[in-house]
Parts: C-alpha cells; sequence; structure tokens
C-alpha cells in the first residue's frame, strides 16, 4: 500500500478547522472526501499540525495511503479536481516511505502571522490579516519577542484547552518585520519551533501587539512568560492572519 505525501494550501475562513468533524466543513473531511472520490473509501490522513478555525495553510504537509500505485503528479491533479469549489490545493504530492509520518517525522514548523495597520477598512486583504488602527513599534515588540527564544515555560501562552502533555517547549525564532506598501503598514510575525502548543502562536503575537502599542514595555513581556500563568497573557488575536508556512523534515520528500 504506497503512501503519499501531500503539500496542501487552504484558505482558512470556510471551514472550523484542518481536523474532521462530524457536523462542519473542515479541510481535512474535504480531502478525504476527494480520495474517496479516487478510491472507495474511508480514507484517514495524518496532517503536521492541526490548525484552528480560520487559520490558512500556505505549506501544510499531511500524508494518505492508497490501494494503487499512483504517479505523484497524477494524483495531485485528480485531488485539485475533486476539492473544486472548496478552497483548497495541493500544491505538490511525493511517494515516500511506509516509516514517513507528516507529523511525527516532523523537525520544525514555521508559521507566520500578518498584521495590517490602516484606519481605512481592509477590503482586498479582508479575512488574511489581523487590521488596527493605530502604530505599532516594531522595534519594542522585537526586544519583547527576544525573551520568548530559547527553552520556556510557555503555560501563559497557551489555551487551557491545550492537550500537550507539557507546556515546556523551544522557541527557535520570532522575528518582526515592517513593510510599507500603498495599503498600509503591514507588520509580520515570523516564527519557527519544532512543535507549538494550542493558540501559542497567537497568544504570543496578541501580547506583542500589546507592547506595540505601548500599553505594555517589553519587560512586562517577560513577566508574563515567567509567571507561567494563563491570565497573565495578553488578548489572543484573531485566527484570519495567521499562516501556517511550513514543515520541516530531515529530508524534504517535496525536493
Amino acid at each position: 500500500m504506497p503512501r503519499y505525501a501531500l503539500l496542501i494550501e487552504y484558505h482558512g475562513a470556510p471551514f472550523a478547522g484542518w481536523q474532521r468533524q462530524a457536523d462542519q466543513p473542515s479541510v481535512q473531511g474535504a480531502i478525504e472526501a476527494a480520495l474517496a472520490r479516487l478510491e472507495p473509501g474511508p480514507h484517514t490522513i495524518a496532517a503536521a499540525g492541526r490548525t484552528d478555525a480560520g487559520v490558512h495553510g500556505r505549506g501544510q504537509v499531511a500524508h494518505c495511503d492508497l490501494q494503487k500505485d499512483w504517479a505523484p503528479f497524477r494524483l495531485s491533479e485528480a485531488l485539485n479536481h475533486h476539492l473544486r469549489p472548496a478552497p483548497v490545493a495541493i500544491r505538490a504530492c511525493a511517494q515516500v516511505g511506509q516509516d514517513w509520518h507528516a507529523r511525527f517525522s516532523a523537525i520544525e514548523r514555521r508559521y507566520l502571522y500578518r498584521v495590517l495597520v490602516r484606519r481605512a477598512p481592509a477590503t482586498l486583504e479582508a479575512g488574511q490579516v489581523w487590521q488596527v488602527k493605530n502604530a505599532l513599534d516594531a522595534d519594542a515588540m522585537q526586544q519583547a519577542a527576544n525573551h520568548l527564544i530559547g527553552l520556556h515555560d510557555f503555560t501563559t501562552f497557551r489555551s487551557t484547552m491545550c492537550q500537550a502533555k507539557s507546556p515546556v517547549k523551544t522557541m527557535d525564532e520570532i522575528r518582526v518585520e515592517q513593510l510599507e506598501s500603498p495599503a498600509g503598514t503591514e507588520l509580520r510575525f515570523h516564527l519557527r519551533a519544532r512543535s507549538f502548543l494550542h493558540n501559542q502562536v497567537r497568544s504570543i503575537v496578541g501580547t506583542l501587539e500589546r507592547v506595540g502599542t505601548g500599553a505594555w514595555t517589553p519587560m512586562d513581556l517577560k513577566r508574563a512568560l515567567d509567571a507561567c500563568d494563563r491570565a497573565a497573557c495578553g488578548p489572543v488575536c484573531p485566527p484570519d492572519g495567521l499562516y501556517l508556512m511550513g514543515v520541516g523534515y530531515p529530508d524534504d520528500p517535496f525536493a
């Protein structure tokens, strides 16, 4: 039974998240339904990570096992045909070994969070960014973010519903990038780690926004981290601006 790795892109707005749900649309459910059009089901695919409702995917990775020995290009083309009109696309497909797993073989995940700063309502970017109206201090947010780099107990920055066994994670990178364009000022938060806790990225960015406005200082954020208390967290930002950008593996199956 051959196994295939899938590189997946999706717009999260119409979905209740990645994970299949009985009574709501999901990205996993859409792909499994497309697979059932190719081979009799049911099918169960495994992903590198579960994104929440409204979160987007640029580089989600999943794997599936099929009966037929498909040429990877033909499989991706067939799946994209049956995924229409859902905003989900298979960007690439590769055959992998039976011991390869989209989640457990991964060695890093990369997320992007986009914040658009402008007074006028977002139109073209609606549903794809978090819009704030007042200027943010990117340098202060970077200073605060530096306190989160490395191995820490991230209890403050994880959902109370998080099912991870431990709140201790190693954050490899948080980089704040400011871009100027005719559409407005955009702040991009690049986060990289082996794995993330539930709501960790949105909790971190929401708290960094408080630093950006001047309501918090960078040291306030460090004190919140050291408190190891969810009540010390700043506001959790909305899902619209969050993207799973990529998943790293020792050997990239799509190279």
